[in-house]
């Protein structure tokens, strides 16, 4: 099977497909690894709102994706940055879609985003506003029974003075909190209004606050998700957490590896790139889990280089080449997102995706991809 597809200089050269869909696998209950995808949301392409305006989502289909996830043994991650948090989805759609995730599906392991994005940042002056605004949000997904990851807060990052400030809310916040969480520190890459998290731009202070406030609150953390894109400073800090506490990458230029681990330990996976790359998550983490290290790496190496262009700058447009591969395999009918984030990345982008997907087994239906990818092509003119 073969397509046209143009080049950057929007010369037309014919591709050969030539991957085969990997392996079918469902990962076990006491999986060698906890691994939580970071699950996308569907956009409603009929809604009458502006793409500026208050998100409309497909509730069925968005449902019908972490069904899929959790059939696959996958754990999910629900109402994060993948799923647009702060950047077209809000805080009364995502407790609509953590109180959907919580009904649809109450065996799976799912773990809710809870933040403070109700808040405008530009408004918020006192550290009380940042600590009512995190336990509004936790006391709203705890009574609909679900687990928190406590995910960093852009108003928090603006009206801190310093470490000690980040220690007392989220010891607060903790403290109220009726199971372990999940802290989430998340770059400034993914997010530019994050940027000097923690109380300072230098990474070994900054690393030190939030090991003081895991050091604080041991007993109801569970682990911590680094998403730095920066394999060296998990690892460093990986080496310092607390016996019993998780480290889960968030890496997706580098997570063969730590998920892998070396002599010191291992990193537990929370990634938004396991969207796109589930079967291959499910499948590789089993094989490691039989001891086959090398199948493990042999199914998560090759994804790398998609992973790598998929969260290239500016990162924060990475859903939009986690939302196109769901259309391409299917899982959705049209290729729009909330916030008309599907034009954050120029057609280039999007060719390459294809190939690389093919090229590592990620296309379920390489007949339907093609035909969409040709769609999709028509739409640029090319």
């Amino acid at each position: 099977m073969k397509i046209a597809l143009p080049d950057p200089a929007g010369r037309s050269t014919d591709y050969v497909l030539a991957g085969t869909p990997i392996a079918a696998a469902t990962l076990g209950k006491n999986p060698a690894r906890v691994v939580y995808s970071a699950a996308h949301v569907v956009a409603d392409p009929f809604t009458a709102n502006d793409p500026s305006g208050r998100a409309t989502v497909d509730w069925a289909k968005t449902m019908e994706f972490r069904r899929y996830l959790a059939g696959l043994g996958l754990g999910i991650a629900e109402a994060m940055d993948t799923a647009q948090r702060g950047m077209g989805l809000d805080w009364p759609g995502a407790l609509e879609l953590i109180r959907r995730t919580r009904e649809e599906l109450p065996d799976a392991l799912v773990a809710n985003g809870c933040g403070t994005d109700h808040l405008d940042p530009a408004t918020v002056t006192r550290l009380d506003d940042v600590r009512r605004a995190y336990l509004e949000q936790a006391e709203a997904i705890q009574k609909l029974g679900g687990r928190l990851i406590l995910m960093a807060s852009r108003a928090l990052v603006r009206v801190a003075k310093g470490p000690e400030d980040y220690l007392k809310v989220y010891s607060d916040v903790i403290s109220a909190c009726d199971e372990p969480v999940i802290l989430h520190w998340l770059g400034d890459m993914f997010d530019p209004q994050l940027a000097n998290y923690w109380g300072g731009s230098a990474f070994e202070p900054a690393m030190g606050t939030a090991l003081a406030v895991i050091d604080a609150n041991v007993a109801k953390v569970d682990g911590i998700k680094i998403s730095l894109l920066d394999k060296e400073k998990e690892i460093a800090m990986r080496r310092r957490l607390p016996a019993g506490v998780k480290m889960y990458t968030g890496d997706d230029f580098n997570y063969p590896e730590l998920i892998e681990g070396d002599s010191e330990g291992f990193s537990h996976a929370l990634l938004g790139i396991f969207d796109p790359l589930a079967p291959a998550a499910a499948y590789a983490v089993e094989r490691l889990g039989e001891g086959d290290k090398a199948a493990f790496r042999a199914t998560l190496d090759p994804t790398v280089p998609l992973a790598r262009l998929i969260f290239r700058a500016p990162t924060q447009y990475y859903k939009t080449g986690v939302v196109f591969l769901a259309w391409l395999n299917g899982f959705q009918d049209h290729f729009v997102m909330l916030n008309g984030a599907q034009a954050m990345r120029p057609l280039p982008y999007f060719t390459e995706i294809f190939r690389l997907a093919d090229q590592c087994g990620l296309l379920r239906d390489p007949e339907l991809a093609v035909a969409r990818v040709k769609k999709l092509l028509s739409v640029y003119g090319a």
